[in-house]
């Protein structure tokens, strides 16, 4: 229960950054064309709110809802997701949206994806400066890496470490990043038992890997950083420090095969084989009604050599940009695999973005996946959907180019069109999450 609520607490402050800077980018933009901005929210308020103020001599509302599905500004003379008909059958005014040119306009819808990769690419140059930049070698995974069952089928093996794809030699495995370049490569090339092994990939491979959770997962000992008190593993002995090799005779374990034989094992004793300060033992356990013993395994960062770079204040700002740049292309490249059947049954929810967040309270990997989220946020809000902001950039590059206006009426039903699109969509990834939850 106290890592879900950690999750969904990471989550929830994380979205409202996101949101807030969104919609602070289209209302700046709305500011300083002198568009008057009628309210400010963060989460929706049908209804009512749970907070709302107006300060004196201001002509806008700021205000938290209680719907934590996003926020909007209400930008007057503007067709959005209020439907305000009425106040669009009044005289046009000097101060409303539909006054002002196409251009500023379209800077005002653009605002807010832009800052969210503003504020993405400030976050990871703030990140290079504080911390540096780290990454694991593929060559310094000494257990190698461990394959879904579709990897398996196309040559793969539990331990191999990736050398090159296409010819093109991989210096680290990332999920962001690297991963796509493995999956839509014809030919990968591993290290399997100090020897290159050359994999054909199949047709139809890239495609098959988008409905599984889990792609390439690092190998790596599982070594106890915390033993919880009252917890089973308190209760048996166990000490930090600890490495943990096998279970009930298996040895040679990985940290992911290890919590799986646990799982398989709940609520009966086991045998654990260890190590601890290069004496072998055998340990008795009882995992607990969820398959755990009560600790927290180190990281593989923790165990594996890696590579740090660190930054001065100006020198982290280009590294930034290259690290979101990075980023929105490999993202980029995932967007066109979400149309095939494989990237439907890939889609989550709220449950799912939530459950990328660390169990466990890190500045530096919530800030990273913020960052993360920040420019999924400003690439989906620019696909041509109408009620997002790419579909109102959609209207209005229509517009520049023909020099008409589409008319308000089109603009209404493609504004509702619009909305049910979204609203079939998110009831359909969260209705994903529930499935995979209670059925997978």
């Amino acid at each position: 229960m106290e890592t879900v609520l950690i999750k969904a607490l990471q989550f929830i402050l994380s979205l409202s950054i996101l949101v807030i800077i969104h919609e602070w980018g289209h209302f700046l933009f709305a500011r300083l064309f002198k568009v008057r901005v009628e309210k400010f929210y963060l989460f929706f308020n049908p209804w009512f709110s749970l907070f709302k103020y107006k300060p004196k001599k201001s002509e806008t509302e700021y205000g938290i809802g209680w719907v934590p599905l996003g926020g909007f500004v209400k930008i007057s003379g503007m067709i959005d997701e209020s439907m305000d008909k009425e106040a669009l059958k009044q005289p046009p005014q000097p101060w409303e949206f539909r006054t002002k040119p196409a251009g500023q306009r379209l800077l005002i819808m653009i605002g807010g994806v832009l800052m969210n990769f503003v504020l993405a690419f400030f976050i990871y140059a703030m990140m290079a400066f504080a911390w540096g930049e780290e990454y694991l070698p593929a060559g310094n995974v000494k257990m190698g890496f461990s394959y879904n069952e579709i990897f398996k089928e196309a040559g793969f093996e539990n331990g191999d470490i990736p050398v090159s794809y296409d010819g093109i030699s991989v210096e680290m495995v990332d999920v962001r990043s690297e991963l796509f370049n493995l999956i839509e490569a014809k030919e990968v090339t591993v290290l399997r038992k100090g020897e290159r092994v050359n994999i054909q990939l199949p047709a139809g491979f890239n495609t098959k890997n988008l409905s599984e959770k889990t792609h390439i997962n690092y190998r790596y000992p599982f070594v106890i950083e915390k033993v919880n008190g009252g917890a089973p593993a308190s209760k048996a002995g166990l000490e930090s420090g600890d490495s943990i090799t096998g279970v009930n005779g298996v040895v040679d374990m990985a940290t992911e095969e290890i919590i799986a034989a646990l799982t398989e094992n709940k609520e009966k004793e086991v045998t654990l084989h260890l190590y601890r300060r290069g004496q072998a033992l055998d340990v008795l356990v009882t995992p607990n009604e969820f398959g755990k013993i009560g600790v927290v395994s180190r990281s593989p960062y923790a165990i594996y050599e890696t590579v740090k770079k660190h930054y001065g204040f100006f020198a982290a700002f280009p590294a930034g940009i290259r690290m979101g740049v990075e980023i929105v292309q490999a993202y980029l490249k995932s967007l066109k695999y979400i149309f095939t059947k494989e990237g439907a049954q890939s889609i989550g929810g709220f449950g799912t973005i939530a459950g990328i967040f660390p169990e466990q309270w890190n500045w530096a990997a919530f800030w990273s996946m913020t960052a993360f989220l920040s420019i999924i946020l400003g690439v989906m809000n620019l696909l041509p959907i109408p009620a997002l902001d790419g579909g109102h950039v959609m209207f209005l590059l229509y517009e520049v180019v023909s020099g008409r206006k589409p008319n308000d009426k089109f603009l209404e039903y493609a504004q509702i069109f619009g909305m049910i699109l979204l609203l079939a969509l998110l009831v359909y990834a969260n209705g994903m999450d529930i499935f995979r939850a209670f059925f997978q």
